[in-house]
């Protein structure tokens, strides 16, 4: 037995020794122009291997450095640049006929920088079709066996752009990606996880293929993504349009053919800002979603999208379409019954200013507004009402008082309104806001139309109709006529000097000025002679 031992010691010792010296006895830049035509041949692309060193123990052949070439049709730069390539290898093929059998592939820190063009493709689509530069057949047996347990991409930095854009790509940082069980013909699990440059963190897991022969990127993929905080603008989502910033996470389940995205989840915005003149809004919103995207155009079909501020809901659904740089929609928002302090709580994140200290207490809102055109040029139009509420620390009978015709009635601390609807039509020139219908009880009913400049400037020519007794009971079948000027925060209630004499000269002449005129002249100079 102890013979044995020893005879067992002795060849396990020899196995150590050959081991060692295998590294010296075997020059592994010998297989350098075989790894570095196989992966060409395999990726369709030209890849340069730097130094190559092998590890018996680890069963690995390491690269110092990785080059990938682009789809010339999009950079004449590296598709891919990498400090290290490790390649897992079956040792015994290696060793007793020099064949490279590969079993995993580890790549380290590297720089992908992937491009789209107008038309949708992408310059990793064509990976693993025929190379110009390296003829099909070469390399003794055609491609590489890509059928591997593991890949992995660990501290990588990816960028994602488009040909011909202004938009500076956005930037991926510690990108850590595993595969496992690769294999082109079926479909196989992976990991992404990486930083957004600029404020955020994403994660996907799921099953990707088999690759499509033609064009990678149109291989089918489900996945899970998990998006949290992404700072809008600082990574450089909205700069195509620079008004919107705030805080996002993302929540879904994708499902893709390879031509059509389905997309369903939950997107949270925090202190979200969607106006140039607006400020961060103090609640988040949040949007229950249902999308359908062409993956080649950009262009997506959003079958739900409930929105909701606290316990207000409303519902979004229409297209979008990527144009250049811009984004554009065609979206239909419907909201009936809104509590309006839900609402008012986001007023400020749409630019909407209410006058100086006064707050929108109870009621309800109901909107049904459309939106068309790019995100930085978008027109929002349709009608608004509220219902039952209070402008609350805002005394708009006291502001009325400077009309004198309008000096005797009600003054309080609130205005009450029973009704307040409009046709607004919102756009980067400023808003519109027409057949402007207002009821306050306690001064009844008031109407007009006018216009808010980006800088928030009124002007808005209003006529008023009086509920009350006494001294105004005479005016109470009259309209009277007032404008509104200042700004949203501070308006400024003055008479309408030219509807007052315009309505004063109807009166006169009973509403033929001209004709009265005309009698008026031919009286002072007498009729012709005859």
């Amino acid at each position: 037995m102890k013979r044995v031992a020893l005879i067992l010691g002795g060849i396990a010792g020899l196995l150590v020794v050959c081991a060692l010296a295998l590294p010296f006895v075997i020059d592994p830049n010998a297989f350098r122009p075989m790894l570095e035509s196989r992966l060409s041949e395999a990726l369709g692309r030209s890849v340069k291997l730097g130094d190559l060193k092998l590890s018996i123990f680890s069963g690995s052949v390491t690269a110092d450095d990785l080059a990938v070439a682009d789809d010339p049709a999009f950079s004449k730069a590296p598709f891919v640049q990498a400090k290290r390539l490790a390649i897992g290898v079956e040792l015994w093929p290696l060793i007793s006929s020099r064949q490279v059998h590969v079993t995993g592939l580890e790549i380290e820190q590297p720089a992908i920088a992937l491009l789209q063009s107008p038309n949708g493709d992408w310059n990793f689509s064509n990976l693993g079709g025929k190379s110009k530069a390296v003829p099909a057949g070469s390399a003794d047996g055609g491609k590489l066996d890509l059928s591997v347990k593991l890949i992995k991409i660990t501290g990588g930095r990816f960028s994602l752009g488009k040909t011909g854009s202004r938009e500076k790509p956005l930037a991926l940082e510690d990108v850590n990606l595993e595969v496992r069980d690769f294999t082109p013909t079926g479909a196989f699990p992976f990991t992404f996880a990486t930083k957004v440059v600029g404020g955020g963190g994403v994660k996907l897991d799921g099953r990707f293929g088999p690759l499509d022969a033609v064009n990678v990127a149109a291989s089918p993929l489900t996945a899970n993504i998990d998006v949290d905080k992404l700072d809008l603008s600082g990574t450089g989502l909205t700069q195509s349009a620079p008004a919107i910033s705030g805080i996002a996470g993302l929540k879904a389940a994708l499902e893709s053919n390879g031509k059509t995205a389905t997309v369903k989840g939950k997107v949270r915005l925090e202190n979200i800002k969607l106006a140039k003149q607006g400020t961060p809004a103090k609640k988040p919103l949040e949007l229950d979603f249902n999308v359908d995207q062409n993956l080649r155009s950009h262009a997506g079909l959003v079958h739900q999208g409930e929105v909701h501020i606290g316990g207000a809901i409303a519902n979004l659904t229409g297209t979008y379409t990527t144009e250049g740089d811009d984004t554009v929609l065609k979206m239909n928002l419907n909201g009936p019954k809104i509590p309006v302090p839900e609402l008012a709580s986001f007023l400020p994140a749409l630019g909407v200013v209410l006058p100086n200290g006064s707050v929108l207490e109870g009621g309800t809102a109901s909107v049904k507004l459309s939106m068309e055109g790019a995100l930085a040029k978008l027109v929002t139009s349709g009608t608004v009402s509220l219902d039952n509420t209070k402008l609350a620390h805002f005394d708009l009978g006291r502001k009325l008082q400077v009309v004198q015709k309008l000096a005797g009635i009600n003054a309080g601390p609130d205005t009450e309104i029973q009704t307040l609807g409009a046709t607004v039509r919102v756009a980067p020139e400023g808003t519109t806001a027409d057949n402007l219908q207002l009821i306050v009880p306690a001064i009844g009913n008031l109407e007009g139309g006018g216009t808010v400049s980006p800088e928030k400037t009124l002007d808005f020519k209003m006529r008023a109709m009086v509920h009350t007794g006494g001294l105004l009971a005479a005016a109470g079948n009259t309209p009277i006529p007032f404008t509104v000027g200042g700004t949203a925060s501070d308006p400024v209630f003055r008479p309408d000097m030219k509807a007052v004499a315009r309505e004063e000269l109807n009166r006169f002449t009973g509403g033929n000025s001209v004709g009265k005129a005309s009698d008026l002249i031919k009286g002072l100079f007498g009729k012709k002679k005859q």
